[in-house]
């Protein structure tokens, strides 16, 4: 009887007491805690060093604009030619020196000079650049005066400098604002210089193919650093280039992102936040903000475009 009821009781005996439940949650939690720590470290330290790569191009752009007079890529003959860079031509955005990055598309003659990527100023400012070896890596791909033909995504990186955020995420230049030339005309561009982050499907004489591929937060985060942490005002705004045209990166979902495209200027309308925006107001009109609360920020819906210091 007594070896019965040991069997009996064994089962019993081999649970776990509340003791050492309250002992494997504390360690789950706190692998949990570790794991939601290291991951916020990871995401800071990729803020910081997108700040730092942007940091490290504006001072470039100034050494180089201190050295030669110009601002890389603007740079005009027989100026060019003379310091050892590549023969520029004789059409706005192949080298014209006039203090504004430019792409060219179609033929030169036409003179159509805007934010078309990948030729002209806006190819030749990364080759200017590591000609004059101020850039880490090297750019010798485009040319100041014959459009781009279409260059498939895997080879952008011989154009464009890679992003530190990764996801297809590049570095790009650009001039003229969200009243470019896209606003039908109807308003002069701003005269500005950018750098542009966004992901980048491919080059075509004006296309970028652009698309959005960073986080709400990784965009607040960049902005609020560097600038005012408010995505249509300052130096730091949710603009970029799906094509040659500069656009709002307001909705994931929504390609030529709709109204809040760039000739539309920037908006106080009420504007509902979803999983898909960059920016809200919280469907109250006021000035719009990154719709970090929106699933903690994490919807790749947004693209920065940073002006020239």
């Amino acid at each position: 009887m007594v070896a019965l009821r040991s069997r009996i009781k064994s089962p019993l005996k081999t649970g776990f007491t509340l003791i050492e439940l309250s002992i494997v949650l504390v360690i789950i939690g706190l692998i949990i805690g570790g794991v939601l720590v290291g991951q916020d470290l990871i995401n800071t330290a990729t803020i910081r060093a997108q700040i730092s790569q942007l940091e490290k191009y504006q001072a470039a752009v100034n050494t180089f604009r201190g050295k030669y007079g110009y601002l890389p890529g603007d740079i005009p003959d027989p100026d060019a030619t003379q310091f050892g860079f590549a023969t520029r031509g004789l059409y706005a955005g192949e080298g014209d020196g006039n203090g504004l990055i430019e792409g060219i598309y179609q033929d030169a003659a036409n003179s159509n000079a805007g934010t078309y990527e990948g030729s002209g100023e806006t190819g030749m400012f990364w080759v200017d650049l590591s000609k004059a070896q101020m850039l880490d890596g090297g750019f010798n791909t485009a040319g100041p005066t014959t459009p781009t033909g279409v260059v498939p995504g895997n080879l952008i990186g011989s154009y464009l400098p890679q992003a530190k955020l990764g996801r297809g995420n590049f570095i790009y230049v650009w001039s003229g604002g969200w009243p470019n030339n896209c606003a039908g005309g109807l308003l002069p561009p701003d005269n500005i210089n950018y750098f542009g982050i966004s992901a980048a499907g491919h080059l075509w004489n004006s296309d970028l193919g652009g698309t959005t591929a960073m986080t709400v937060s990784e965009a607040y985060n960049i902005d609020n650093k560097i600038d005012d942490g408010l995505p249509q005002s300052g130096s730091i705004t949710a603009l970029y280039l799906p094509t040659g045209c500069a656009y709002w990166a307001y909705s994931s979902m929504s390609g030529m992102q709709g109204a809040h495209a760039a000739n539309d200027g920037p908006t106080t309308n009420a504007t509902q936040g979803t999983s898909a925006t960059c920016y809200d107001n919280g469907n109250v009109a006021g000035v719009e903000k990154y719709s970090t609360g929106q699933n903690n920020g994490t919807g790749l819906n947004c693209a920065l475009s940073i002006r020239f210091q």
